[in-house]
């Protein structure tokens, strides 16, 4: 396999044009950001007063990051408007380099999501629409072939999570989408909903959870305002995501898995599809683990090394199905054994 690598130029315009939406998000404090210690982990709020009543938007967990843009929140926000002339020059720049972007369509709605609060209050793009923002994670050019198309949009998040962080979206994200003339999806639960069709494009927007129980059923996830699909092994894959920017005006916050933990984790998704691993998207799931685990391998082996020991150690179902998925692409199973990720039990 040939990997077609963006030019460095592309790449620094990619990093930047995520540091400086991430600036945007600190410009916007109307108050005094304070820490509050949740499940053992200190998380960051704005706190401000509109009339006699206290109000707190929250901000995100602690990081070295987050913490140096909380230090100069003031002066993020004398430089909005040079700041926002900068994302628009990036985002030109990075499409004049061919990044795949997103049309009209898909970044309206990722958009529209991103202002309600999805991926601040802990939601994460997964699937394909994430797979798709790899390339400016790690320089590599993707095309649309079968391993970047889609029209679905998947997002997960932890359900203790949403709940812990005591804020949820504005607007709720029903009205968000009615908008965009999506309607509910009627599943087996009539009070829950975690999937919206749209009426002309047949495009799915879909809500995920982590499963820890024996089933895989619907959970709520209070701080989105919607029902999720739990699954198993969801888990290995959102935790610790990373800040990333979809290609689209001048640019769009989102959040995606850590490449290392997406590229394992499909190798587990390929041999858990219910239509067999033979199928369309279980092949789908392996050229993409494919291209992440080649392209890891060479630049960040030792991550790849850490996500593929992490999910051997997690028992022998993990194994079972990373081994299926192994079987099938003897070029990731090269990879990961270059990268010295061979399974010690």
């Amino acid at each position: 396999m040939t990997l077609r690598r963006h030019s460095p130029v592309a790449q620094a315009a990619y990093h930047d044009l995520v540091s400086l939406l991430l600036d945007e998000e600190a410009s916007g404090i109307r108050g005094a950001p304070t820490p509050r210690t949740i499940n053992d982990k200190p998380y960051w709020y704005d706190r401000y007063r509109i009339g006699a009543e206290i109000h707190e938007k929250y901000l995100g967990e602690e990081t070295p990051d987050l913490i140096a843009r909380l230090e100069r929140f003031q002066s993020l926000k004398t430089e909005r408007a040079s700041r926002r002339a900068e994302r628009a020059r990036l985002t030109r720049l990075l499409r004049s380099e061919r990044f795949l972007g997103f049309d009209g369509a898909a970044g309206s709605l990722i958009s529209a999501l991103a202002k309600a609060g999805v991926f601040r209050l802990s939601g994460v793009l997964v699937g394909t629409t994430a797979f798709r923002l790899y390339e400016g994670e790690l320089g590599l050019r993707l095309s649309l072939d079968q391993t970047a198309m889609t029209n679905d949009i998947d997002i997960a998040s932890f359900e203790k999570l949403t709940l812990a962080i005591g804020e949820t979206v504005e607007p709720p994200l029903q009205d968000v989408l009615k908008t965009f003339d999506f309607t509910p999806v009627p599943s087996i639960d009539k009070k829950r909903i975690w999937r919206w069709r749209q009426s002309q494009s047949n495009t799915l927007v879909e809500f995920l959870t982590p499963s820890f129980r024996a089933n895989e059923g619907l959970r709520d996830l209070p701080g989105l305002g919607v029902s999720a699909q739990s699954l198993h092994f969801l888990d290995f894959l959102i935790k610790d995501p990373i800040e990333a920017a979809a290609v689209y005006r001048d640019g769009v916050r989102v959040r995606i898995p850590r490449p290392e933990n997406f590229a394992i984790h499909k190798l587990i998704v390929a041999s858990r599809r219910r239509n067999g691993p033979g199928s369309l998207k279980s092949r789908k799931d392996l050229l993409q683990a494919e291209l992440l685990i080649h392209i890891l391998s060479e630049d960040r082996p030792t991550d790849l090394n850490d996500a593929y020991q992490d999910a051997m150690a997690r028992g022998p179902r993990w194994r079972e199905y990373i081994e299926r998925s192994l079987a099938r692409t003897p070029l990731s199973r090269g990879c990961i054994e270059a990268s010295g990720a061979n399974w010690r039990g």
